[in-house]
């Protein structure tokens, strides 16, 4: 294939052809003349996920406090079933999963519940790459324990600055390990890694792990309960779509049921026994246990709908079709872009690659709303990443065409240096 034959209409409309049995652009708000690539940070919201949200008000304005027990879909067991609405997204039973909290808040109800330090095990892995919560999380609860983050938080060096080394994971696990923490989906890279072998690696050395599935819920395949991880969590404003701030998702492996939590709170209670109000606590039997607060019903109400939409394409459609998408923006991206200092820090190797690709450039910022300036909308990640994601369910090739264009004309323009070459407040 020329490179001429590649960025042409035609052959952006055949790989459409190809790949539409992910596709639901005509169940999404997209706004008219747009290009929205900035799903991996706030998925758009669904007819699905507003209709949902509508019902579960509906509830409210109709039962009041009786909307616990009554209307379409009762309030009392909704964490639980909207859990298992996103188990089979990561493989696991339905009961080892719970809607609840948030990515933050369900870490440090993680830590709290199985980092017990003890016989030279005191210290956590992460990586260098991660998310800034997830390590403000760890260096938190590693000082509630007494313990300095300095000598007990351990960091996974990279290599490249941009992706990890499975072998140096596993190098880096030691004695005094406890707990691995790492993310399925690295957020600026879009790496994925190679969950199965690195649980392996970490049982066969006593140490429990645990993921960050932000990125990855919803783009790609996970099967948590046959690689054997210990626990997940993860945010729903993403690939699920659930809106922002929507209620987080949190994995329990099965054989750590009848753990205690960490943190108890009476929604963590077995719902036989949550309105005795007892002072003692008799937690549930699976992953409900680590509930702790009431749910927060309106933030959680349009995962429902985007769940069920989820459901109907299927993940490994979805996957499919966004590998497509990303390899296409990639192959592009070499073809057209070479000449103005873009490198592609993505993995090239689909099955390494998530949901986005990320473009490492010195005027990042200013490239990123001059995008925004014409109608595509990318996330920026200090101090140079370009983040665009072509949304399998919503996004199509012929958009990842024309971003691709759109880049390339505000370099030959130079119409970047009309801005100024640092992020806005939220980047």
């Amino acid at each position: 294939m020329t490179t001429s034959t590649l960025n042409t209409p035609d052959y952006a409309a055949q790989l459409e052809a190809r790949y539409a049995a992910a596709s639901r652009r005509d169940e999404f708000y997209i706004q008219d003349g747009t290009i929205y690539f900035d799903g991996n940070s706030l998925g758009l919201l669904s007819k699905r996920a507003e209709s949902s949200l509508l019902a579960v008000l509906d509830t409210w304005k109709r039962h009041g406090i009786d909307g616990w027990t009554q209307g379409e879909r009762p309030w009392f067991h909704l964490s639980e079933q909207i859990g298992a609405m996103m188990a089979p997204l990561i493989g696991a039973n339905p009961s080892s999963v719970i809607a609840t909290g948030s990515t933050t808040s369900n870490l440090h109800q993680l830590l709290a519940t199985f980092f017990k330090p003890a016989d030279g095990r005191t210290k956590i892995l992460a990586d260098e790459l991660n998310f800034p919560t997830d390590l403000y999380a760890i260096q938190s609860q590693l000082r509630l324990h007494g313990l300095d983050p300095e000598e007990h938080l351990i960091r996974v060096e990279s290599r490249d600055g941009q992706t990890l080394k499975t072998e140096d994971i596993i190098e880096t696990m030691t004695d005094d390990t406890a707990i691995v923490i790492l993310s399925g989906v690295l957020y600026r890279s879009g790496q994925v890694l190679d969950m199965e072998r690195i649980t392996k690696a970490a049982h066969d050395r006593g140490i429990l792990a645990g993921y960050d599935l932000c990125h990855s819920i919803g783009s790609v395949p996970h099967h948590l309960d046959d690689w054997g991880a210990d626990f997940a969590f993860w945010c729903n404003y993403k690939h699920l779509n659930g809106g922002p701030g929507a209620t987080g998702g949190l994995y329990v492996n099965e054989r750590h049921f009848g753990t205690a939590p960490g943190l108890a709170g009476w929604f963590g209670s077995d719902k036989e026994r949550q309105f005795d109000m007892e002072h003692t606590f008799t937690p549930a039997a699976d992953a409900g246990a680590l509930q702790m607060g009431t749910p927060h019903l309106l933030s959680s109400a349009p995962l429902i709908g985007s769940l069920e939409l989820l459901d109907e394409v299927g993940i490994p459609a979805i996957r499919e079709r966004s590998l497509a998408l990303t390899g296409y923006l990639l192959d592009l991206v070499n073809t057209e872009l070479g000449d103005y200092g873009f490198t592609a820090a993505s993995p090239a190797d689909a099955a390494e690659r998530g949901g986005h690709v990320f473009l490492v450039h010195p005027e990042a910022a200013r490239i990123c709303k001059a995008l925004k300036a014409n109608g595509l909308i990318p996330d920026f990640r200090a101090p140079n990443g370009i983040r665009l994601a072509p949304v399998a369910l919503y996004n199509t090739f012929e958009e990842v065409r024309q971003a691709v264009l759109l880049l390339k004309r505000i370099m030959v323009e130079e119409q970047y240096k009309q801005f100024e070459n640092k992020r806005d407040v939220v980047a």
